[in-house]
């Protein structure tokens, strides 16, 4: 856990500290000089009696007690020196700089081990090893460059990359960004991004927080951590925005049922993020940018006035906008027409409202107020405004902060000339506020925060199952894939609607089971993971004499231990399923089904558990909806007991977590009804 030593530390040593301030330990004390620590500075060099200025110890045993230590001598040396600092100077926090420990090679990792465990002995903090280090407000603990404007309203960033974390700052300073703290984690060896967050959730003060949270993550080990914290924080108040790298697979991954081959690390990445609430970002700038949407008046609304004095950046900032949900709404009437009057000829209020390249900045105050206050289907402006170069325009950046201060509603400024007025943009941030410098790239990231939805509700709601019925089942059942009448039993017990059925292994009790079921039935092979592509499948076999020709064919494909046999049922092809993914949980997908989810992959994925509303959202979010709801004269499906079909999945999933794979395809839906008429469940302990 991060403690006062680690954030507020009355004294510091740099441990290999050094007049050349191109190496870390150089560097990362003259960041602490340059930036006014107000605490006793010591430095450990067994070659100087002082460095930078700063009196310099032969030895760590020599130092008097210090509360920070921060570290950037060869990996070898370190466990020495911190059992030194834990045992006898009542060090209690340690920034480690150095390589050379897991990420390298297994003598590094046991050296990794050796500095947690002592640190740990004494409840000390350690950030690293192999980091960049730690700035913040009361010292700038890094020996990279840029050291941010550290802010209390800034914004608080974790990253796993040292070198990453820089390349952020430096796309976001530029703009205006603001930080209040950065914290380079390293290897993680005893705290990662997820604990960091962890201490910012429970130390979080509404009065003197940073509001904003920033994360770069190569590997989320704790998804349930990260997802509790974020959430939490989420509903505290704060904004939350991530680059998740590692994205794509080297290779496909074998998988024995259509949700292991459509489910992956990635996709899990996105179900948490969504659950969480957090904005999900594809890269440097992206984030940046989110953040500095994150830094401006929440918007409430999705309705944007985009106000302009050059054309052809407002079109394309129109349909980034609108390409991402957001509306640019007409605007007309009394007011609009009032507004005109103020504006010169030619120009238009409609929306984009254009003020033209000859607009002044008394005209932007004016379309300004009028948005602010008389235009009711308008929650927020985005004003760009640039310039040829051929006079200054400090008045009109002038306008547009103090409306910026003084308006309802939120502004954001997009000043693309970062040439030509230089100098107006500089002072424009000076006065602490933020610059989006393209119109694109910004309407993208504020259709991503509008359409993040608010987390998940702490407490999950489930329908009732038969739990006794399911874990009697399941403790019944060896690993792999489970029989067909275990199966059905454990529909029955989650309340999942299913086909009647039988599994036969000879003709006789084929004709004698379909005769039962009613004609016309549907017959398939069991044992073949893809009946279809081995002709394992029959359709609408409507007397004796084909059910029993048939069954003689089916068995003897390769495989087949028996036949399944089910009423011929109508109504469209739907698929649900779920795949345990790793320290994610259960994902739980849900699409059309049959042969469709092969072709299409149009599936929409969360991670168990969730209510009803969520399923409901998870139906209505794919692309294919519309077949879901009716299209063209055709019948749709009843999404209320789709929804409950892929919530009871979900109760079943929580009753017994050794379900690795479950597939529900095809489900077949109707106005009326949702039933089971396949399945398919692995489980794995």
């Amino acid at each position: 856990m991060i403690n006062r030593q680690m954030l507020n530390p009355q004294s510091i040593v740099v441990i290999g500290g050094s007049n050349e301030t191109m190496k870390p330990g150089g560097k990362v004390l003259k960041n602490i000089i340059d930036h006014n620590f107000n605490g006793n500075l010591y430095v450990v060099n067994p070659k100087e009696d002082e460095v930078q200025g700063i009196r310099s110890y032969r030895s760590p045993a020599d130092l008097p007690q210090v509360d920070l230590a921060i570290i950037a001598i060869a990996a070898k040396y370190c466990p020495e020196t911190i059992e030194i600092l834990t045992k006898e100077k009542g060090t209690r926090a340690f920034i480690i700089l150095s390589a050379g420990f897991s990420e390298e090679n297994e003598e590094g990792a046991k050296l990794e081990h050796k500095v947690v465990e002592l640190i740990d002995a004494v409840d000390g903090c350690l950030v690293g090893p192999n980091c960049v280090g730690v700035p913040n407000q009361n010292y700038s603990g890094a020996f990279t460059t840029p050291i941010p404007k550290l802010d209390p309203k800034g914004c608080d960033f974790i990253s796993g990359s040292g070198a990453t974390a820089v390349f952020i700052m430096e796309a976001g300073i530029p703009k205006g960004l603001t930080f209040s703290s950065v914290y380079s984690v390293g290897n993680s060896a005893q705290m990662g991004v997820e604990e960091i967050l962890k201490y910012m959730d429970e130390s979080f003060d509404p009065a003197t927080s940073s509001r904003v949270k920033l994360l770069y993550i190569e590997n989320i080990d704790k998804p349930d951590l990260l997802l509790r914290h974020a959430s939490s924080l989420i509903r505290k108040g704060c904004r939350i925005a991530a680059v998740k790298s590692g994205s794509s697979e080297a290779g496909s991954r074998a998988a024995s049922s259509h949700t292991g081959a459509l489910a992956s690390p990635d996709v899990a990445v996105d179900a948490l993020f969504r659950k969480a609430g957090i904005v999900r970002c594809s890269g440097r700038d992206e984030l940046a940018t989110v953040a500095s949407v994150f830094m401006h008046k929440e918007l409430k609304g999705k309705r944007i006035a985009v106000i302009t004095h050059a054309g052809g950046p407002a079109v394309m900032l129109t349909d980034a906008l609108s390409n991402g949900g957001l509306e640019v709404p007409h605007i007309e009437g009394p007011y609009a027409d009032e507004l005109l009057t103020h504006l010169f000829p030619g120009s238009s209020a409609a929306n984009p409202i254009d003020f033209l390249a000859t607009g002044t900045g008394e005209q932007l105050g004016k379309i300004i107020d009028y948005c602010d206050n008389h235009f009711d289907n308008i929650d927020a402006m985005a004003v760009i405004f640039g310039s040829p170069g051929l006079f200054p325009v400090y008045d009109v950046y002038d306008i547009l902060d103090a409306k910026m201060k003084s308006c309802k509603k939120p502004i954001f400024p997009i000043l693309p000339s970062i040439i030509n007025v230089k100098d107006e943009i500089e002072a424009f941030i000076a006065k602490g506020r933020i610059n989006f410098p393209d119109e694109v790239t910004f309407g993208n990231a504020l259709a991503k925060v509008v359409n993040t939805p608010l987390p998940a509700p702490e407490k999950t709601d489930l329908p009732a199952v038969d739990k006794v019925k399911i874990r009697e089942i399941i403790e019944g059942c060896a690993d792999g894939y489970i029989a067909p009448e275990k199966i059905q039993a454990l529909l029955d017990a989650a309340g999942i609607m299913r086909a009647g059925e039988a599994v036969v292994t000879t003709a006789t009790d084929a004709v004698e089971s379909a005769t039962s079921l009613g004609f016309p039935v549907v017959m398939k092979v069991v044992g073949p993971i893809h009946k279809s592509d081995v002709g394992g499948v029959v359709l609408n076999v409507k007397d004796a004499e084909t059910v029993r020709r048939e069954f003689e064919r089916l068995i003897v494909i390769k495989d087949t231990t028996a036949v399944l046999i089910q009423p011929m049922l109508s109504g469209i092809e739907l698929f649900a399923g779920a795949k345990k993914e790793g320290n994610f949980g259960h994902l739980v997908l849900c699409g059309l089904g049959g042969i469709f989810i092969e072709v299409l992959k149009d599936v929409s994925t969360r991670i168990s558990p969730f209510e009803k509303d969520e399923a409901l959202l998870m139906i209505r979010s794919l692309k294919s909806f519309g077949i879901i709801e009716g299209v063209r004269g055709q019948k749709g499906v009843n999404q209320e007991k789709f929804a409950e079909t892929i919530v009871r999945l979900c109760a079943l999933l929580e009753a017994a977590p050794e379900i690795s794979e479950l597939d529900l395809n095809p489900l077949l839906g109707n106005p009326e009804k949702v039933v089971a008429v396949d399945a398919r469940i692995n489980i794995e302990r």
